[in-house]
């Protein structure tokens, strides 16, 4: 999903355990790249005029840098198939493709039947900053069925894990960062607020400046061209989720032609720009939250929150968020949990129905004095591991919204513009409403207030919107279906709880997905799964 900066890289916390991080990163000198492990699987040109001929060199896999979360070498597949990882050669800048290049991390696993393949069908997992080289083997079983006709192949766009991570502030650095007060209410807060996202902005531009004209969306669209001719495909097969689904309909507005059988899953609104799209985010975590304290109420004695309806049980958690503004109390060693970190945490769960249970326990331990789940939870959604490294998710994540967003809010503006975002979610609403200042200070001026999306002649693209949907409200289906244009954009429904469709496990999302990516089935408009 195009997350606001106050909820990062939260599109991967639904499907894994969120008690032991997916991601982690380390402080900059400890990045590896293109002249660490993976040297030797570099792409080999002769020269930036002629990329698109480059011949990539697989190898089996290493484990996963510490900027793309750290952890294990990725273990084969059902079956016994391994994956294999590379780099890809692109230009730093399109504008003048004969400059710099940077090289840009693969990975694939290769379809079971090479006679009846079709191609590679390439992932975007969302963020934007999520690592798709080490999101795709966390999911891969997941896919599975996919790899029947397709290679499975994702990448780091620029600027996320290996290709080329976007470098801000260190572990420390993000700790403090992330103990600022992130919903301030008087003007000494509001100032150490301001003061914060200016000194990370700053950061960036010292560690990363360069860079950072160059990881907006429509490089990385260019890049996803680049790559589908590198890896000898005539079209582009594409799953995108989450803001992926944006950086595919981006990719479908630049190259019509190119577009192959693509599916886009947890919709980002591509008609939002970044004040109505944190806007919407508020309406969509607030429905979550709504479902979670109803089904809590609905089981009586079983939940351990108090109160007898949703109502009740939602004043609860309010109450306990009042509590830890003016308290912290016992996280995780010296750590502890704030109000803005116990708001992080319950959007974390609030990802996946998989995850209430968790939500459950960690606000009763909460409200009982014990921080320590529900600051793992938030944990797990700003990228930190529990041995305090964080993934580069976070500074990619701002860099590349920055360099798509024209906006830029002062602290004036934004103050002004709170009432709306309370009355949308009295949890998460100044939460949201604050992360319009994540840009304030950005050394890049943004490429859009919203993308175009439009793609006349591209082949049909099937939009599947979820009703439960926090992070991407299901409007937003309707809306890219829309704007991809009459004959392209073709939108589907899960009835669900969670962020995402494909992944809830669903059958019928799963046969309809299936059946276009491999069979060509495109699914009637307005098909409904429940």
């Amino acid at each position: 999903m195009r997350t606001s900066p106050a909820l990062r890289a939260a599109a991967l916390a639904a499907a894994v355990t969120v008690l032991l991080p997916i991601t982690a990163c380390s402080e900059s000198g400890n990045k590896e790249g293109p002249d660490g492990p993976l040297a030797a699987n570099a792409a080999e040109a002769s020269s930036s005029g002629d990329l698109a001929s480059q011949k990539l060199t697989w190898k089996p896999c290493p484990a996963p840098s510490a900027a793309q979360g750290g952890g294990k070498a990725p273990t084969p597949l059902p079956g016994g198939t391994s994956w294999e990882c590379s780099f890809m050669r692109a230009p730093l800048d399109y504008a003048k493709p004969g400059g710099g290049t940077i090289e840009l991390a693969l990975i694939r696993a290769r379809a079971k039947s090479q006679d009846k393949r079709i191609g590679s069908l390439i992932f975007n997992f969302g963020g934007p900053g999520a690592s798709g080289v080490a999101t795709l083997p966390a999911f891969g079983s997941d896919y599975d069925k996919l790899r029947a006709r397709y290679d499975l192949v994702s990448f780091d766009p620029r600027g996320v894990g290996r290709s080329d991570g976007v470098e801000c502030e260190s572990d420390k650095q993000l700790d403090a960062r992330f103990e600022t007060d992130g919903t301030p209410d008087t003007s000494a807060e509001v100032d150490a607020f301001v003061k914060d996202t200016k000194t990370f902005a700053q950061a960036c531009e010292k560690n990363s400046g360069k860079q950072l004209p160059y990881v907006g969306t429509t490089d990385a669209a260019r890049d996803m061209d680049l790559m589908r001719q590198v890896l000898g495909d005539k079209k582009l097969y594409y799953f995108g989720i989450s803001y992926g689904t944006e950086l595919g309909g981006v990719y479908a507005h630049l190259f019509p032609k190119n577009v192959g059988r693509s599916v886009l899953d947890a919709v980002v609104d591509p008609t939002q720009d970044f004040e109505q799209s944190s806007l919407g985010q508020a309406k969509g975590f607030q429905l979550a939250l709504d479902n979670f304290t109803q089904d809590c109420a609905d089981r009586g004695d079983e939940c351990k929150l108090p109160g007898s309806s949703s109502k009740e049980v939602e004043q609860g958690i309010a109450d306990l968020l009042t509590k830890l503004e003016k308290k912290p109390i016992e996280g995780l060693g010296p750590r502890r949990l704030t109000e803005t970190l116990a708001t992080t945490g319950i959007a974390a769960a609030l990802y996946s129905k998989q995850t209430w249970s968790l939500l459950e326990q960690g606000l009763d331990e909460a409200d009982g004095g014990n921080g320590a789940l529900l600051l793992a939870l938030a944990d797990s959604l700003n990228g930190r591991s529990d041995n305090g490294q964080y993934d580069n998710s976070m500074a990619a994540n701002t860099a590349i919204n920055c360099a798509d967003s024209k906006q830029r809010f002062t602290a004036d503006q934004t103050e002004a513009k709170l009432p709306e975002f309370r009355s949308a979610s009295k949890i998460f609403g100044n939460y949201l409403g604050w992360s319009l200042m994540a840009c304030t200070g950005w050394p890049v001026k943004g490429a859009w207030n919203t993308p175009d999306v439009s793609a006349p002649g591209a082949a049909p693209i099937l939009v599947v919107g979820n009703t439960g949907d926090p992070a991407t409200p299901y409007k937003g289906a309707r809306a890219m279906a829309d704007a991809l244009g009459e004959g392209v954009g073709v939108e589907m429904t899960y009835e669900g709880q969670g962020h995402g469709a494909y992944n809830s496990g669903n059958a019928c999302v799963q046969e309809k997905v299936g059946g276009y990516l491999l069979d060509g089935k495109v699914p009637a408009a307005g098909t409904v799964c429940k």
